[in-house]
């Protein structure tokens, strides 16, 4: 007896093969966002990232003497750590992505992820949210600083706090297009060390290299426009305590744009290994 499904039964069955491929797909994100974790921790990468966080910012806070000297300076405040995160950053991220992908196409082992059902794009952000949260923990220590200066005001609690709580936001934010970039370096080559330095390299130019250009003999009428093309606009901008909008979708863009140019790449490697 032969059976004749409708459309309706169609749509039916089409949206749970969707629902049930999606599910497949998140779980199989979610074991490579644990993989990633695990390799973090069960190496020296994770707690290197943190300790080397802490330690430069709390030499330059509190020993080395000098205008960033907390101590010296007379002035309560975490310009120190908001000044230097960004410069600090700027090498410990792309430390931490280099073997995000690079290191899975030298050892052959993207090719086994590849014959899971995940797609690239699942691929990408389980990687990129994993290295996100190794930035979210190197900065939760950083509260022990707030609560350490907002003791030492000549009153306790003299601290611009809007301020300094979107400073930790926009250094979050910051961060994480850092990692974007740094995922989208290390799928460019097999090689640990160019991923690195084409890391950094995207990183300097996001952060000061919009502000150089705008300087330009040719480009002063738009000089505005290109420093907010920036990262370091925005962070200023979210700096001041006031979350504005424009600055998180311009975040959260920048990460979704260097994301999808890795998943495009990784597409088109495997297009060229079909063909």
């Amino acid at each position: 007896m032969l059976i004749y499904l409708t459309t309706k039964d169609h749509e039916v069955n089409l949206k749970v093969t969707q629902r049930e491929n999606w599910t497949i797909n998140f779980n199989y994100m979610l074991a490579i966002f644990r993989k990633e974790i695990n390799g973090f921790f069960s190496s020296l990468t994770g707690y290197l990232v943190i300790i080397v966080f802490l330690l430069i910012n709390s030499l330059f806070m509190w020993v080395f003497p000098g205008e960033w000297n907390i101590m010296d300076n007379g002035y309560a405040g975490l310009d120190t750590l908001f000044f230097l995160s960004p410069w600090l950053f700027m090498f410990l991220v792309p430390a931490v992505t280099m073997r995000m992908i690079a290191e899975e196409k030298r050892l052959g082992t993207i090719e086994l992820i590849y014959s899971r059902p995940i797609t690239e794009r699942g691929i990408v952000y389980g990687k990129y949210f994993a290295s996100v949260c190794l930035v979210l923990l190197a900065l939760l220590p950083g509260l022990i600083y707030y609560f350490s200066v907002y003791q030492l005001g000549e009153s306790p609690g003299n601290l611009d706090k809007g301020g300094t709580m979107g400073s930790f936001i926009g250094l979050f934010f910051l961060a994480s297009v850092y990692v974007s970039a740094g995922i989208f370096a290390s799928s460019l080559t097999d090689n640990q060390v160019i991923a690195f330095i084409l890391a950094v390299l995207f990183c300097f130019i996001l952060f000061m290299g919009f502000d150089s250009f705008a300087y330009l003999p040719g480009l002063k009428k738009l000089d505005e426009f290109v420093i907010r093309l920036g990262i370091n606009e925005h962070y200023k901008s979210i700096s001041r305590g006031v979350i504005d909008i424009k600055d998180i979708v311009y975040f959260v863009a920048v990460a979704c744009l260097f994301n999808e140019a890795t998943r495009f790449h990784l597409l088109s490697r495997k297009w060229k290994k079909k063909s």
